[in-house]
């Protein structure tokens, strides 16, 4: 984190929280400063340490440097978590399609990782007994599409035109229809050409979550001195600070342009807008939809001969 942004965290705990703002105590001295309260807080999140390693660095002792924590979480979750802690819009659904056209892909969807990561980190050892298929199952991931608040997304494939947005996931997921897997034994240079770049494009997003965890160690560290609760809040606050990080770092390391996407004679072959009525009798049939298998062999060798013409140097 570059001080720019995380002077910027600071004024807005210090103006919007009051725990964070600068007051005198009862003897009539100023007490310890928002700075130097974010500054124990984010310490704990990057290095996973006790509160009582920062007694003389930061002149405070254990428990208030755990109270810091705690008040830390709870405001960055109350001012930010509606800008950096969202399900993608219309804007981030359509530059994630452009992005996967650009690839070879129509679609590279990376939010239900998001949902998977805060489940996994359970106290109580209930983290051995959810592996992928568990936390599907109690994941909201597909409800905005059910209930028919998500946007309508529209994409071609190797000419063949699809209104169902996937996801890339390894071989545990079931054969939906919003599930792409990569090939396990791929015969012939098709198949071996698609499941490089399937592998390659979902080691950038489970990337992601090592610079996560690299970035806050005590992501990765034992969760023995937190209940479920502040776990919860601590895993958010995460997330939330590494979207500000990387939005704000994101110019600087970009290698994908989808500018020739923004023209007027765009060669664009996805479009997302609102949806502006839903009627609530469709849910069965979208769920069907979802859990379409027939869909998802159809898709699978679509996308298959679709990265074959992009990158395979023949046409067909």
């Amino acid at each position: 984190m570059n001080k720019p942004l995380f002077l910027r965290i600071v004024d807005c705990l210090s103006s919007e929280v009051p725990y964070f703002q600068h007051r005198r105590n009862a003897h009539g001295r100023y007490g310890l400063s928002a700075l130097q309260k974010c500054t124990a807080a984010i310490r704990m999140l990057a290095y996973g340490q006790s509160g009582d390693t920062y007694d003389e660095y930061l002149r405070l002792g254990e428990s208030t440097t755990r109270l810091c924590l705690e008040n830390f979480t709870n405001g960055i979750i109350q001012l930010f978590r509606d800008e950096y802690l969202r399900k993608p819009n219309e804007d981030d659904l359509q530059r994630l399609l452009d992005v996967g056209e650009v690839r070879g892909f129509s679609r590279d969807d990376r939010q239900h990782r998001l949902y998977a990561l805060g489940v996994e980190k359970l106290p109580n050892g209930l983290e051995s007994t959810l592996n992928d298929i568990n936390v599907l199952d109690r994941s909201p991931v597909f409800d905005d599409i059910l209930q028919g608040r998500a946007p309508k997304v529209k994409f071609k494939v190797n000419n063949q035109t699809y209104r169902m947005a996937y996801y890339f996931t390894d071989g545990i997921y079931p054969n939906w229809s919003t599930f792409i897997q990569s090939i396990p034994l791929p015969e012939g240079p098709k198949a071996e050409l698609f499941a490089e770049r399937h592998e390659s494009t979902r080691k950038d997003v489970e990337r992601a979550f090592g610079v996560l965890q690299s970035r806050f160690t005590i992501v990765k560290n034992s969760a023995l001195l937190w209940d479920k609760e502040k776990i919860g809040r601590i895993m958010r606050t995460c997330v939330i600070l590494h979207n500000m990080i990387v939005e704000n770092e994101r110019d600087g390391y970009t290698q994908i342009d989808t500018s020739k996407f923004e023209s007027r004679e765009s060669s664009r072959s996805s479009k997302v807008k609102r949806r502006t009525s839903f009627n609530i009798g469709n849910m069965l049939g979208i769920r069907n939809e979802v859990r379409d298998s027939e869909k998802h062999d159809r898709l699978k060798v679509n996308l298959v001969k679709n990265v074959w013409k992009k990158f395979g140097n023949v046409d067909e």
